[in-house]
């Protein structure tokens, strides 16, 4: 594998990537290349392997050491083209840890991607092609959410819709200092926050307990 793919993975704190885990993610990356001429999985705009690698697979990947590795579950909330879900379920193998991930997404064509790479990478994950904001009493450990629905919008579904679970993970864009600060005026929030890898502007929010003011 070229040193620069490695190196570039290896940017990512707390994971230590193998080669395996390299390939496995250079093998999402063609997929998703190769999918992207039939539906839009990621904006046409990113096309080039360096481009994805870097603001889809590291972005997704950074978050590792937010995942609760203690429980069976982690959810990923309107996942979409499977980011972070098959990212952090390609990750799980390498750790050598059982837990499932689980992928909420109503569009069938992409479940229909989600669970082509899950067969081919062997990935343990469940596809579950349904409007998240219709299922309750869910119970897991990590949720996680990436470019799905606004911040307020999603600790009011996980507030209403989630039995049990032990944390939230954010990524903040370029407006996230803004929005936590309007959010934190209607929310309690109990979090710790870490820059973004990927962008100056950015940064991930771990959310452990929410409380609605």
């Amino acid at each position: 594998m070229d040193q620069q793919i490695l190196k570039s993975y290896s940017q990512i704190p707390n994971l230590n990537v193998s080669r395996e885990t390299c390939n496995e993610l250079e093998s999402l990356i063609s997929m998703i290349k190769q999918k992207n001429l039939e539906i839009n999985i990621i904006s046409k705009k990113m096309y080039e392997k360096e481009e994805i690698r870097e603001r889809h697979i590291i972005d997704s990947a950074q978050i590792i050491d937010f995942v609760d590795l203690n429980t069976n579950t982690t959810s990923d909330l309107g996942t979409g083209g499977g980011m972070p879900g098959l990212v952090i379920a390609i990750v799980m193998k390498k750790i050598k840890n059982n837990m499932k991930v689980q992928m909420y997404e109503k569009s069938f064509h992409k479940c229909v991607f989600l669970r082509e790479v899950s067969k081919k990478l062997k990935l343990n994950t469940e596809i579950i092609q349904k409007d998240i904001f219709t299922i309750k009493n869910i119970e897991t450990g990590t949720i996680v959410s990436r470019a799905f629905k606004p911040m307020p919008v999603i600790l009011n579904l996980v507030n209403e819709n989630f039995k049990k679970y032990k944390n939230i993970i954010f990524f903040m864009g370029a407006n996230g200092r803004k929005i936590l600060n309007e959010t934190i005026k209607e929310w309690d929030l109990d979090y710790e926050e870490k820059k973004s890898l990927t962008s100056e502007d950015s940064f991930i929010l771990n959310i452990k307990k929410i409380k609605k003011k």
